[in-house]
């Protein structure tokens, strides 16, 4: 994988450079200037662009528009500090196929580039209850997908609420005192039953049913 990296701090650069080619990961160039960025973007095709939200002269949104307009077809993933609901929709609104966040751990960040320079679009699951409220208003309340509630399982109901809280697998396999693996396969059958393809889509419909408010007793165990 050759990525290259756009972010005007530069002991971040450093650091986060070293990391990736620890992992067999080519950084093709790691840059603070936007324009500089953009035209190695250009010229050299990497498999995956590594930019930053919050820059001096352009900011992270100007610069993935002016790839797009170059088009420039590579992903373009934003890494980032900000949580904000409008920077994490505008990113993805304008072709970013990745919202991560700077103080992830090196290993999902490695992963989260494979899953996205495969063809997936990965949004941090912190984020996840972010964007899923944003979205919330674009699916119909009352689609088959929200009447496929009563087929999930109450541990798949469980998984679920715990997905609309942008918890991850490892997170969410610690919180319940199972495997990841378990977690994974619960996961898919959720995705599955409610015919949606992604763990955001699975959130938009369990914030708009409200689940969580209504299923989690004190305890903070999920009741059906």
């Amino acid at each position: 994988m050759r990525v290259l990296m756009i972010d005007d701090h530069a002991l971040f650069r450093m650091g986060l450079s070293e990391l990736l080619e620890r992992r067999g990961i080519e950084v093709v160039a790691a840059v603070g200037d936007c324009q500089q960025g953009i035209d190695w973007a250009t010229e050299q095709s990497p498999d995956v662009v590594l930019l930053d939200m919050r820059m001096p002269v352009m900011n992270g949104l100007e610069v993935l528009q002016e790839l797009r307009r170059r088009e420039v077809r590579m992903p373009v993933v934003m890494l980032t500090t900000s949580r904000d609901e409008t920077d994490v929709v505008n990113a993805l609104q304008n072709g970013a196929r990745g919202y991560l966040l700077k103080d992830m751990e090196p290993e999902d960040l490695i992963k989260a580039l494979n899953d996205i320079v495969a063809g997936q679009t990965v949004v941090a699951p912190e984020l996840t209850i972010v964007l899923a409220k944003a979205v919330q208003g674009e699916m119909a309340t009352n689609t088959p997908k929200h009447r496929a509630l009563a087929e999930l399982t109450p541990r798949e109901l469980e998984i679920l609420c715990h997905l609309a809280d942008g918890q991850s697998n490892k997170v969410i396999a610690r919180n319940l005192g199972i495997s990841d693996g378990t977690v994974k396969l619960h996961v898919k059958a959720i995705l599955r039953k409610l015919d949606v393809h992604s763990r955001v889509e699975a959130a938009v419909i369990a914030v708009e049913q409200n689940l969580c408010g209504r299923g989690n007793d004190d305890d903070g165990s999920f009741r059906t």
